[in-house]
């Protein structure tokens, strides 16, 4: 079999993708940015369009110091928020002063078993200078035969102070359709921020 390979001229002269072929681009959808917000709830735009849906937090400030981001899924475009889910949780962090903190560790206390919410970072400080940054990824939340797989990974300026890295994942157990999600810190508003949603094709 013969081996056909593409020179430099042939790449720069290809300015379009066939129809046929994905190229997996993030479309966004929406962005909220809070102000005193107590959530920011997105119930509009997750449906069978994409297959799955991004969520990037820039800069969201806790208006409480040591707080968690939690979520909740709807399945009735934001009447209720009663999905439950099983997660897992674990976390980078590593003190500023050098000393105090430097461990990988698993959550126990921050993960969830057939319950709502769900937490996606933990004691976010609500110093001038802290925040959190970070994406949360919902695959195919239109299945009307699978349960609903998330993933998540958020950096934090934590109230120690230290930097903390988090990674959660885990589905929604159920089969109906997901068409809302809504998010807040545990107590407390969410005083800054931006989230905005994208589809990935």
């Amino acid at each position: 079999m013969a081996l056909n390979f593409a020179n430099n001229n042939s790449l720069s002269a290809i300015t379009t993708l066939p129809a046929s072929i994905s190229g997996g681009a993030m479309t966004l959808i929406s962005e909220q940015t809070a102000s005193s917000s107590a959530t920011i709830d997105f119930t509009s735009g997750i449906d069978s369009t994409y297959d799955s849906y991004v969520f990037k937090f820039i800069n969201l400030h806790p208006q409480n110091d040591g707080r968690n981001l939690k979520f909740q899924f709807s399945t009735d475009g934001g009447s209720t928020y009663t999905v439950n889910m099983t997660t897992t949780f674990f976390n980078a962090i590593h003190s500023e002063d050098d000393t105090s903190y430097a461990q990988l560790q698993y959550e126990t206390a921050l993960d969830v078993a057939q319950s709502y919410p769900a937490d996606l970072i933990g004691a976010v400080g609500n110093d001038n200078d802290e925040n959190l940054c970070g994406t949360f990824q919902l695959f195919n939340p239109s299945s009307t035969t699978f349960v609903k797989h998330f993933i998540s990974r958020i950096s934090s300026s934590h109230d120690f102070p230290m930097a903390n890295d988090n990674f959660v994942g885990g589905y929604a157990n159920t089969t109906s359709a997901i068409n809302g999600i809504k998010f807040n810190f545990s107590t407390g508003n969410i005083d800054s921020g931006t989230i905005k949603m994208y589809g990935v094709g």
